[in-house]
């Protein structure tokens, strides 16, 4: 890749820390090609690497309840999918049909369309009308960052006792210790992340992966 989305990697290190992972199959990068030719807001697509990250987290926890907010084309669902085990459930929280329906043939093809509840929807909703009790394994939080703080508390007390929370783009290209970026976005996460950071509910880590990823444990 060109321009990865790793943060603060050359196109060098990225490449070979994707080859020396496990990389994408031929579906995952059928998906990613096409994803890429939407133009620039393709950045919205999670990095190979986080996608790697997901499926290995999702199949270390035995996740059989996931949840996903914000799906944009696919490829995340994808991966946490795939690491469900039989029976599993993931239901994706998106408002944009014209972007998820690209996942869904690769999903189809993939052979996990079955295990993918896609609900298009505000987010908020969906979760809301949840059972407090859902007993969740795994959740992902990758879309708008105002609602980040709304999106984690409608879902900590839906997750069961260890119980792993992931949320995308926490560090925002670095914008969160830029103190002239002032913008909605950069204020919105750096807000959440203060606020996760102090929530005694969650033992969290913060990683350099892509645009920063953090990994927080229902405790």
């Amino acid at each position: 890749m060109a321009d990865p989305k790793s943060f603060h990697l050359s196109a060098e290190i990225h490449d070979y820390l994707v080859a020396h992972g496990s990389p994408p199959d031929d579906i995952e990068r059928a998906l990613i090609a096409e994803t890429a030719r939407l133009g620039d807001i393709s950045r919205m697509q999670i990095a190979p690497e986080q996608g790697a990250l997901l499926r290995t987290l999702t199949r270390l926890l035995g996740a059989r309840s996931a949840i996903e907010v914000g799906t944009f084309t696919g490829y995340s669902a994808l991966c946490i999918a795939r690491g469900l085990v039989d029976g599993g459930r993931l239901l994706c929280c998106d408002v944009s049909d014209e972007w998820t329906s690209i996942g869904r043939k690769y999903w189809a093809e993939a052979g996990v369309a079955d295990r993918i509840d896609l609900r298009i929807a505000p987010a908020l909703d969906t979760l809301r009308a949840l059972p407090l009790d859902a007993n969740i394994d795994l959740a992902f939080i990758d879309a708008d960052k105002p609602s980040y703080l709304a999106y984690f508390e409608e879902l900590v007390p839906r997750l069961r006792q260890n119980g792993l929370l992931i949320v995308d783009n926490v560090l925002w290209s670095g914008n969160v210790v830029d103190d002239t970026m002032t913008d909605d976005n950069t204020n919105a996460i750096r807000a959440f992340n203060d606020h996760l950071a102090a929530d005694r509910r969650v033992e969290a880590v913060m990683l350099a992966v892509s645009d920063g990823i953090t990994l927080a444990r229902k405790i």
